[in-house]
């Protein structure tokens, strides 16, 4: 089996992470989750090195100026990243998922590009919400935002779902089943799995 990078991307409350676990959950061991780093506080359901790298700002600063990162975004308010030695040591013998949002899903991609051998291997998927209105309203309903924190990440949507045709897939989200079905035929489709 070839091993594949499969990336998928979207605004904030979309289901990205839903996909993501389902997938994992589904194909694991042939499929494992690029745990990517973060500087903002774990929620109370989260768990350091599974959920996200939890790095205090301080020290994702330093890893930044070591040039640890594939990419990093600064996103309201928070750094989030890809550590390279994640990225490029993980990738040998199963696939790889990365979820991720839209500006460093892009800087990944260029990285691919440098590297002819690597970009066939990227699969990227862009989860489309399918409206703005349901958008805030999955975010509100998720309660883990304040009002603030929301009005922004509606904001970025907004200049996220420009992007959205960078992307070999779009998913037009309707319901968790269906967006996942399709995720997941477009994954059967390059993989030998069953």
């Amino acid at each position: 089996m070839s091993n594949f990078i499969i990336l998928i991307s979207g605004p904030a409350g979309v289901g990205k992470t839903t996909i993501c676990d389902k997938l994992v959950n589904d194909f694991s061991p042939h499929l494992s989750r690029l745990v990517t780093a973060t500087s903002r506080s774990p929620r109370s359901n989260e768990v350091d090195g599974v959920d996200y790298v939890f790095l205090s700002r301080d020290e994702f600063k330093k890893r930044i100026s070591n040039e640890d990162f594939a990419e990093y975004e600064l996103i309201h308010g928070n750094y989030y990243g890809t550590l390279k030695k994640f990225l490029f040591e993980t990738f040998s013998g199963q696939n790889l998922l990365i979820n991720i949002d839209v500006n460093g899903a892009q800087s990944i991609q260029k990285i691919f590009l440098e590297f002819a051998e690597m970009s066939s291997k990227l699969l990227t998927i862009f989860i489309r919400p399918k409206s703005i209105k349901e958008l805030e309203t999955r975010l509100i309903t998720r309660g883990t935002d304040s009002h603030e924190q929301i009005k922004r990440r509606i904001q970025t949507a907004q200049h996220e779902i420009e992007q959205a045709t960078n992307f070999d897939l779009i998913v037009d989200s309707t319901c968790k089943e269906l967006d996942y079905n399709l995720v997941k035929n477009f994954y059967l489709k390059f993989t030998d799995q069953k």
